[in-house]
């Protein structure tokens, strides 16, 4: 009975000098003073991207952003999604701090709650998206898909790309069979003849062109901006504003290089998009790569998809989009 009470006691003073020791690095760290072991701790930076996220592709594969921010102990680590949506979720939930996407995603991420702001976004690139009939459908409009099945990545930009484009022409969203598929099942439905068009983005879009001939019904010119956007969690934004000054830095650079270096950005990712370089380098050559600083102007964009998704009830509330930015 000694033994075990003795054991008891032992195994008592043992918890509590655990918790004392921790109680104490507590303190120490709201002192100002922090333990060798805390201190070498690296900060992480984490990326989301999608592999038609051209710059971002080749900011992972040049490693000039790890470079800029490894004097300041900031580790950084890459995780791909299929589409925006996707990226989004992974955004809300914690699991990435930073991330490119179009412009529909955000709408749809703030109406469901996600705590994220805009950061940055890519100058217009209607021409990067369309939509697209095989090239042996007799549709020559728009007006024409009444009726028609119009496949495409729900939440996505290409979804906006759809609205506007039916809007233009006179159209309803309820008009369409929306058929709601992520860009590599959208494909084959579209081979397959299962839907009647399909809305897409490059380098899926020069893709498909190219390798079984699909037809541009229609591209986002004169009917969307297309602009791409740079988000980070609330969170990161507000603590670390010397890494997303940094980041955003460094995709601005990217962003230069792609434009005087097209046809060797096209080599270098047809092996990790796994396209040929031709393709990929016309779809290269439909975005801007050309980054700001989120302004009222393109906020107010984001509002005129954000109403017209409320309306045709896409989103369940009427958002303020400009609270989706740092005050």
């Amino acid at each position: 009975m000694n033994s075990s009470n003795d054991n008891k006691k032992t195994a008592r003073r043992h918890a509590l000098g655990r918790l004392s020791a921790i109680a104490l690095g507590a303190l120490a760290i709201a002192a100002g003073v922090v333990p060798a072991t805390h201190a070498q701790e690296t900060k992480l930076l984490r990326i989301g991207y999608q592999k038609a996220a051209n710059t971002l592709v080749l900011l992972k594969a040049h490693g000039a952003l790890e470079k800029r921010l490894q004097p300041l102990g900031v580790e950084v680590k890459w995780a791909e999604f299929a589409a925006g949506p996707q990226l989004l979720e992974a955004l809300n939930v914690g699991s990435v701090d930073f991330g490119y996407v179009g412009e529909a995603p955000p709408v749809f991420a703030q109406a469901a709650g996600a705590d994220f702001v805009y950061t940055a976004y890519e100058i217009p690139t209607p021409d990067a998206e369309g939509l697209l009939v095989p090239k042996t459908s007799t549709l020559k409009s728009v007006a024409e898909l009444k009726g028609k099945k119009v496949a495409f990545n729900k939440g996505s930009d290409v979804h906006w790309l759809v609205v506007a484009l039916l809007k233009k022409a006179g159209l309803s969203y309820s008009d369409i069979q929306p058929v709601y598929l992520a860009p590599a099942d959208a494909r084959a439905a579209f081979e397959k003849g299962a839907v009647d068009a399909w809305a897409i983005w490059d380098p899926f879009q020069a893709a498909a062109e190219k390798q079984v001939g699909a037809r541009r019904l229609a591209s986002g010119v004169g009917a969307v901006n297309h602009h791409q956007f740079f988000l980070s969690a609330r969170p990161f934004a507000s603590k670390n504003p010397q890494i997303e000054k940094i980041l955003l830095e460094e995709i601005t650079r990217e962003g230069e290089w792609v434009r005087t270096h097209t046809a060797q950005a096209a080599a270098q990712l047809a092996p990790i998009q796994g396209l040929d370089a031709d393709i990929i380098e016309t779809g290269l050559k439909r975005y801007a790569h050309v980054y700001k600083p989120v302004d009222a102007g393109v906020l107010a964009e984001q509002q005129k998809i954000a109403d017209a998704f409320y309306e045709l009830k896409l989103i369940p509330k009427q958002l303020k989009v400009s609270d989706a930015v740092l005050k």
